[in-house]
């Protein structure tokens, strides 16, 4: 080993040639008297070729294999027997059949042969993966490393073996660098800075050029000077020839910016110059390329060169309104009147051109003047008439224009229309006649002929709108059902509702058969008109639905909303009145009706409405409860007691019962309280309600062993009760038994297994006792298990991690629980405790989309506005909760349950909940 030669020491192998299998040859250089290297001599290459044949088991006396063997012939290549044969219009025919004939069998198994080719490849993917996919877990992985952990990667090793390493030190050679090239490197970029004796500044480097710093100044200088007397010129500030002109000190520089801003948007403008200049020589009438042209020159700032292109350009395309506007656009007021006058003798009948020159006249004479000599050449334009129409400021001179008008162009309705708007009533529906006669398929006219009957009020509102819809049914030209209710809206807009109405009334069901899904589509358009504001076309399409569907539950609740939020209290009432007698079994709309009578103050229009509802629904408990909290919020107590009395007689169900208890609870009987809530469990042994209640009320009496056995016996006969599970647990640790509590959600968590809200109680019960590890592996197993509840997520940001990592969890919790208001809610909270307010308040707002009936978002969102909000924020608010009601919320129902808090007001118990909320 020690007398082995390196590998670059070892001498080449027989008749290598470096590079040849890349094509390479040898080369000459100056220094060779030869070849580089010479390549393999002619006994080699014979002996080579000996070897090869050998290799191929040829004996000597045969030949290398020609490649003309018949073995590698193509054998669609028919040569020999049959190349001399002649192809006919039968062979053609027998390739063609035979062609068929493949093609049909190939496709006969054409789908199993996919499917088989498909499985078996999937199954080698399966079996053979390719190293992405072996390591897309492992990739996947890698987003959640941070980049202090991405810097604290230890670096590679040297892995290669002492030997090489010795090798190569030996192999190394070190020299000093003399002095001379270290002075020679670090003087090479140095300048030298000397004052000549004129007291100019140079700079003077080591190559011995020289740099005048003065001479560069007046160059700058004089650059500058030329700039401003050039934008001196082009601004067209000088009044009179000869006279000096005047430069803003203020705004040149600014201008000079613009014009670079423009350059370097453009980019080279010479290019593009050089196109359109190509572009307009060789066809010269193109009018789109002049005005390219001119707009690149007024676009480079040279807005005198763009005018005298446009006008080479009207010369050579006289009969184009585009190019003349825009010669008048480009030039001055007077100019352009010269340019217009021109326009107008080329193209005498342009209508565009007409208004163009109308619009540069500045008094109202001249411009009815222009309109007029239009008018003479162009009697028949539309838009003409229109204009001079707005002229007019005297309605009398309009109507007679507009009559004129109406003669000359009989088929126009917006003059048909404006004529009609500026008659009398009764020559109104004159012209509107006539118009009907000149058009007879414009719905307009039949339009503003059901708007004047509904101006007059003289005949049947419908009668006008029913003749329509027969009329323009029988000649086709009835429009769409989505254009009669754009117009409906655009009526309501002007105020005509009745005939905003009408049209609905006639039109709505135009082009539904009966088995299209009428109600769904009709709801859709109410919804539509709802969104762009238009509540009366609503309410027609509700009136008409409701006619069609009498029974339909779903629509009498939408018409109730739109009532809600859009009507008055006494349409509500209407709407709902009309909703009991067409569903007389729907208890929800009984229950709405009572509400609405009762918050108006009409306590015994309320009692009668229940009374008409317990006819039509005898022993309903919900009926029966909405009357007992009718009676129980008036002060009527004793009504009420009966009324529960009669109830759990008539309607025995468990929430008469739960109603029953928690009515003498709030009461402070809670001795009658616990005797009704142990009659209660003999019949409903399976409620967990009642048996929360029983340890409640055993609390509340101060008997701990009593409320415990209430608990415990509970979550026996109800082990899927997570409420129950908790109660028992958080009592256990009031009472100072830690481990109880732990034993508690223990047992809770294998009769529920996979439930948030025990979890993260477990959790709390770690975090209170101080075992902020055991939190946190408990933590970590939850959200293995649940990794899109958003109440573990709250629970980590804000209370087991600390601040610095409550952005990057927020992130994650967002990814995993998108659609959870706790996490939006939790979000906020970290904006508002880092001082970023609106994005608190934005997240805070996207909660209570997410979900507006959950408490606590309502509560957490009072609580910031009441630190950092308006007043009339805190109104708006309250408002809107005071519509909503919710009823959920870890923090809402405890204090909304409270017997204490019975008759409060959700506004009030909004306040308490935010009082209770954790800092």
């Amino acid at each position: 080993m020690a007398t082995r030669r390196d590998f670059l020491s070892q001498p080449a192998p027989e008749n290598y040639v470096a590079g040849l299998g890349r094509g390479a040859t040898g080369f000459t250089t100056r220094s060779d008297l030869g070849p580089a290297r010479e390549g393999p001599s002619e006994d080699q290459i014979k002996a080579a070729v000996a070897k090869r044949s050998a290799q191929l088991g040829l004996t000597d006396g045969k030949d290398v294999p020609d490649d003309d063997d018949e073995r590698f012939q193509d054998p669609d290549n028919e040569v020999g027997l049959f190349a001399g044969g002649i192809y006919e219009k039968d062979d053609e025919e027998a390739d063609r059949i035979w062609k068929e004939v493949d093609d049909k069998m190939a496709r006969r198994r054409q789908k199993q042969r996919e499917a088989r080719e498909k499985a078996e490849r999937e199954e080698y993917e399966r079996k053979n993966p390719k190293i992405q996919q072996q390591f897309a877990d492992l990739k996947r992985a890698l987003s959640t490393v941070t980049d202090e952990e991405w810097a604290n990667l230890p670096d590679v090793k040297d892995l290669t073996g002492r030997t090489k390493r010795a090798r190569q030190a030996r192999h190394e050679r070190f020299y000093a660098v003399p002095d001379s090239v270290l002075a020679a490197a670090r003087e090479a970029g140095e300048f030298g800075t000397t004052v000549a004796d004129d007291g100019t500044a140079t700079e003077v480097s080591k190559d011995g050029t020289t740099t005048d710093f003065a001479k560069i100044g007046a160059a700058r200088d004089k650059v500058l000077q030329a700039r401003l007397d050039q934008a001196s010129q082009s601004s067209g500030s000088a009044s009179v020839i000869g006279s000096a002109t005047s430069i803003d000190p203020k705004g040149y520089l600014t201008s000079l910016a613009k014009r670079e801003g423009a350059e370097q948007s453009i980019g080279d403008i010479d290019q593009f110059r050089r196109m359109l200049k190509s572009a307009v020589d060789s066809n010269p009438t193109h009018a789109p390329a002049w005005i390219a042209a001119a707009r690149l020159e007024e676009y480079a700032g040279k807005p005198g060169a763009a005018r005298t292109l446009i006008s080479a350009g009207c010369k050579n395309c006289p009969k184009s309104e585009d190019i003349w506007i825009e010669n008048i656009r480009l030039n001055e007021n007077r100019n352009a009147k010269v340019v217009a006058a021109e326009a107008i003798k080329a193209n005498p009948r342009s209508v565009r051109l007409w208004i163009e020159a109308m619009k540069l006249e500045n008094d109202s004479r001249s411009k009815k003047k222009v309109i007029r000599l239009a008018l003479d050449q162009i009697p028949e334009a539309e838009a003409l008439w229109k204009e001079a129409v707005n002229l007019e400021e005297d309605p009398e001179d309009a109507r007679l224009l507009l009559a004129k008008a109406t003669e000359l162009i009989p088929g126009s309705v917006d003059l048909w229309l404006a004529l009609a708007r500026l008659e009398t009533p009764a020559n109104a529906r004159k012209v509107l006649n006539k118009a009907g006669r000149a058009i007879p398929t414009s719905h307009e006219i039949w339009i503003a002929a059901a708007r004047l009957e509904e101006q007059l009020g003289e005949r049947p509102k419908t009668t006008v709108m029913q003749k329509a819809v027969r009329y323009l049914a029988n000649r086709n030209a009835m429009p769409k059902r989505e254009e009669w209710i754009a117009e409906a809206e655009k009526c309501e807009e002007e105020g005509a509702v009745i005939t905003c109405q009408n049209i609905i009334r006639e039109t709505l069901g135009w082009g539904l058969d009966e088995d299209d899904d009428r109600k769904d589509v009709w709801m859709d358009d109410a919804k539509s008109s709802i969104a762009r504001g238009k509540y009366e076309t609503a309410r027609a399409i509700y009136a008409y639905a409701l006619r069609v569907f009498v029974t339909s539950k779903t629509l009498w609740l939408a018409a109730v909303d739109l009532e809600r939020n859009h009507g008055t209290r006494e349409s509500l009432c209407q709407v709902l009145e009309k909703a009991v007698e067409a569903c007389p079994h729907s208890e929800v709309l009984w229950l709405m009706l009572a509400k609405e009578r009762w918050q108006s103050g009409d306590l015994d229009e309320a009692r009668r409405v229940l009374g008409r509802a317990f006819t039509q629904n005898p022993d309903n408990e919900d009926i029966w409860l909405a009357a007992v909290k009718l009676e129980s919020d008036n002060g009527f107590i004793d009504q009420a007691r009966e009324l529960l009395k009669t109830a759990r007689q008539n309607a025995p169900t468990d929430r008469v019962w739960m109603r029953s208890v928690a009515f003498e609870r709030q009461q402070g009987d809670n001795e009658a309280a616990l005797d009704l809530v142990q009659e209660a469990l003999q019949l409903f042994p399976a409620a967990p309600k009642l048996w929360m209640m029983k340890g409640q009320i055993y609390e509340d009496l101060g008997m701990v062993p009593q409320a415990r056995e209430a608990y415990s016996a509970g979550v026996k006969a109800v082990p899927s009760s997570i409420p129950l599970w908790l109660l028992y647990s958080r009592l256990e640790e009031r009472n100072g038994m830690i481990v109880k509590a732990r034993s508690v959600l223990d047992r809770a968590r294998q009769a529920v297994p996979k439930s948030p809200e025990l979890w993260c109680e477990l959790i709390r019960v770690e975090r209170r006792a101080g075992n902020i590890n055991q939190a946190k592996n408990l933590m970590a197993t939850a959200l293995q298990q649940m990794p899109k509840s958003g109440l573990l997520w709250s629970e980590r940001i804000m209370y087991l991690e600390p601040r610095t990592q409550r952005r990057t969890l927020s992130v994650e919790a967002v990814k995993a629980a998108e659609s959870d208001p706790t996490v939006h809610v939790t979000v906020a909270r970290c904006f508002w405790a880092d001082r970023r307010l609106e994005k608190a308040q934005t997240w805070f707002e996207r909660a209570l989309v997410i979900d507006s009936d959950l408490g606590d978002t309502w509560a957490w969102y009072y609580k910031f506005l009441l630190q950092h909000g308006t007043e009339e924020k805190r109104q708006e608010l309250l408002s809107k909760l005071a519509m909503v009601e919710p009823r959920h919320g870890e923090y809402w129902q405890p204090v909304a349950k409270d017997p204490k808090n019975a008759k409060k007001k959700p506004e009030d118990l909004l306040k308490l909940v935010a009082a209770s909320l954790p800092t």
